[in-house]
């Protein structure tokens, strides 16, 4: 199922994290790393365990932990606790898929087999966005617009053309390696046009789903990444005829004076599968 949206939440805010499935995004990202100030880490850890041991939290979102970078042993540890329930891990500053699957071995060794989301967002991470996406243990990449400019010394623009090289290969190695592309955060979360505009662009792209630092950005993300009433109309056509015309043997196929081929029926089966996220395919 694809991840239109990620929201984060910050580690040391248990009753943010405790309202985060509320927010309708389709994984929460309980945050170890930016969030958290170095002072803050172990309130953190302990917050993040004991909410996911709480047996009254079960959401229906996907749960994912960020953890740090530079101590992710003792984040593990807290992770480690046999109560606490989780389904994703994000490994941050991704700079090789080594570092991946380490990390799914560190999973492993604690009987934590999940899946691992990789952030790239450095420029060797950027560099290798192939190798990341295509390790063994990655499940999706996603692309960190702002800390790589930090690490190019680069000026983030409204256009973004500072980072579009970077956000295109991220997306193209997620789409070779078979595994979901996250687009980056948008800081101005009163910005909701804005927002609405950029994540449209991010879909043109081929991103799946886009990364959010406020529950408000959610469905605005969800929204942009739901087809309208004519794409799925057109879906339901393509698939339709693609059906008929399997059953006369037929690879290539006419909808409407145009000629369908397995691209054209491949976007109309994303189409498909986004409408039901909004439940608008029944």
């Amino acid at each position: 199922m694809p991840r239109r949206s990620l929201l984060f939440s910050p580690g040391d805010r248990p009753d943010l994290m405790r309202k985060a499935p509320g927010a309708g995004a389709d994984t929460i990202v309980f945050d170890l790393e930016d969030a958290v100030a170095p002072a803050r880490k172990a309130d953190a850890r302990r917050g993040v365990r004991d909410v996911l041991a709480a047996p009254d939290f079960r959401p229906d979102a996907e749960v994912c932990v960020r953890v740090t970078g530079t101590d992710t042993y003792r984040d593990l540890e807290v992770l480690a606790d046999d109560a606490a329930t989780f389904d994703a891990v994000m490994l941050p500053k991704a700079e090789s898929a080594d570092a991946v699957d380490h990390l799914a071995a560190q999973l492993r060794e604690r009987d934590r087999s999940v899946p691992v989301i990789a952030l790239i967002e450095t420029a060797r991470g950027v560099l290798r966005a192939a190798e990341i996406a295509d390790a063994r243990a990655t499940d999706a990449v996603a692309f960190g617009a702002e800390d790589l400019s930090a690490d190019l010394g680069a000026t983030r623009t409204d256009e973004g053309t500072e980072v579009l090289y970077a956000r295109e290969k991220v997306v193209t190695a997620a789409a070779a390696a078979g595994v979901d592309a996250i687009d980056t955060v948008y800081t101005d979360f009163d910005d909701t046009e804005g927002l609405a505009g950029e994540t449209r662009f991010a879909a043109t792209l081929g991103y799946d789903g886009k990364m959010a630092i406020h529950p408000a950005q959610v469905s605005v993300i969800n929204e942009a990444f739901t087809p309208d009433a004519e794409s799925i109309a057109w879906a339901r056509d393509v698939l339709a005829a693609r059906d008929d015309a399997a059953a006369d043997d037929r690879g290539v196929f006419e909808v409407d004076g145009e000629m369908i081929d397995a691209p054209l029926v491949a976007q109309a089966e994303r189409v498909r599968e986004y409408a039901r996220l909004a439940g608008e395919w029944e």
